[in-house]
């Protein structure tokens, strides 16, 4: 089976178990938002500063690999007109949960970023696109497509794993994994993968995820660290994401 497919999957099982970033916000949430009382997040614990985004009201804003109705109906309701790109059949249905409790309009598309983005060039204004590539094993390809499907002075808001969390065991205790992390290139790693329900993920460097941004034609404007919600990494305040908005 294609990795991408088994991701899809595998997605769809945390949300059924109560995966934090699968489930849907509240109405309360939703209404402090439409009163300027909001937070969204592109790595575990630290909000997306406000001024990143400007002025939502009447943006094109595409969440990208950004399903499961927490992000989105935030954007909706400050007056963004949203689409959302997701492989999770349970995080676009979120999507459409909370679009119909709340009447906003949201067009909700189930695929895959690995491929070419289903838009024409100079689509979006923003594209929010909170931690996912650690799903891909190719980031570059994706960074080029935003590029093009922004509109010149387009914003890319974006959160990246930076690898390290690859390298130890799962209670975060000991080194266990050399890295780059790819279970495409090694069998063991690969039934591991599977064994342990993790999907099939990928560890990436800065080297591809910011360089990918500056090839593709970005220009970084601001960037925070960020750590694991929780474990070892998190008790030592080691950093473990980098959250980066780019302009084209």
């Amino acid at each position: 089976m294609e990795y991408q497919k088994i991701n899809s999957t595998t997605i769809d099982q945390w949300c059924q178990d109560g995966w934090e970033w699968g489930q849907p916000i509240s109405h309360i949430v939703y209404e402090k938002a439409q009163q300027g009382q909001w937070e969204v997040y592109l790595t575990p614990t630290k909000p997306v500063p406000h001024h990143w985004f400007g002025d939502l009201s009447g943006k094109k804003l595409l969440g990208l690999a950004s399903g499961g109705g927490q992000q989105i109906p935030i954007f909706s309701a400050l007056g963004a007109q949203c689409t959302v790109l997701d492989y999770s059949q349970r995080q676009c249905e979120s999507e459409q949960l909370v679009a119909q409790r709340e009447g906003y309009q949201v067009k909700i598309i189930q695929g895959d970023m690995t491929q070419p983005l289903p838009f024409p060039d100079d689509t979006f204004d923003i594209i929010f696109h909170p931690v996912s590539n650690c799903y891909v094993e190719k980031v570059e390809p994706i960074f080029q497509e935003c590029f093009r499907v922004l509109k010149k002075g387009g914003i890319l808001l974006g959160g990246y794993d930076t690898g390290i969390n690859f390298a130890f065991d799962e209670n975060q205790e000991r080194l266990a994994y050399p890295l780059p992390f790819n279970p495409l290139k090694d069998k063991q790693l690969y039934e591991d993968s599977i064994a342990n329900n993790w999907g099939i993920q990928f560890s990436h460097t800065l080297e591809e995820q910011l360089g990918g941004q500056l090839q593709a034609g970005f220009r970084l404007t601001h960037l925070y660290e960020d750590t694991n919600s929780e474990g070892n990494l998190r008790k030592y305040n080691i950093p473990s994401f980098v959250a980066v908005r780019a302009i084209k």
